[in-house]
């Protein structure tokens, strides 16, 4: 299963992995919330997962996904090498980790590799070691006190989305939002939208 909130992106890596006989994408999806869902109900056994989408992101896609279906195998995409994204995502219980910037036979082999019940990390990401990674305690992070909504609500905040917008795509009422906001900015320490993207962004919750 393919997860890219860019088309083009989705739409490019099914035709590369169609092209290969032993591979089958069994679907594509453009947001984390339905990458959950329709990784629950398909279980593929690999999933290729942006970072970074509408919804939820990718690292708690995983984790959401990773609780209900342990067996998964996820590969994050992303064009962040940085280590916070790397550990983010390997915390979360993901199998390998590539660069968009990958060439074709990278995500081949990747893929591959992650099937065989390997780990796969692009080699332009520098680990302390090889073979096991050096995972950071995120239990530090100030994000670690958040709920899974309360991450979903700063990420859309920091990437720009307005209370309306907010409560629109996550199917509740403004004044839930504006309840969400108020915990997180006293969780944070913070007390204003632009305190609270500057700790998304540092996070790896947000690349703008």
């Amino acid at each position: 299963m393919l997860a890219d909130d860019h088309k083009i992106v989705r739409e490019s890596f099914r035709a590369l992995l169609e092209a290969e006989t032993q591979f089958q994408v069994v679907a594509d999806v453009g947001d984390g919330e339905e990458a959950v869902a329709t990784a629950l109900k398909l279980k593929p056994d690999i999933i290729v997962m942006d970072m970074t989408m509408p919804n939820l992101d990718g690292t708690g896609a995983t984790q959401r996904i990773l609780a209900q279906l342990p067996k998964t195998r996820i590969i994050a995409l992303s064009m962040h090498s940085h280590h916070q994204f790397v550990t983010g995502m390997l915390n979360a219980g993901a199998a390998g980790y590539i660069l968009k910037t990958c060439k074709a036979r990278e995500l081949i082999a990747a893929i591959r590799m992650v099937a065989a019940g390997k780990t796969y990390v692009s080699p332009e990401i520098k680990l302390a070691s090889p073979r096991k990674p050096i995972i950071e305690d995120t239990s530090t992070s100030p994000l670690s006190s958040l709920s899974d909504r309360e991450r979903e609500v700063l990420k859309m905040i920091a990437d720009g989305y307005e209370t309306s917008e907010i409560a629109t795509r996550l199917q509740m009422a403004e004044k839930t939002v504006a309840s969400h906001r108020e915990h997180i900015m006293k969780k944070m320490g913070v007390a204003n939208i632009a305190g609270l993207t500057k700790i998304a962004i540092k996070e790896g919750l947000s690349v703008l």
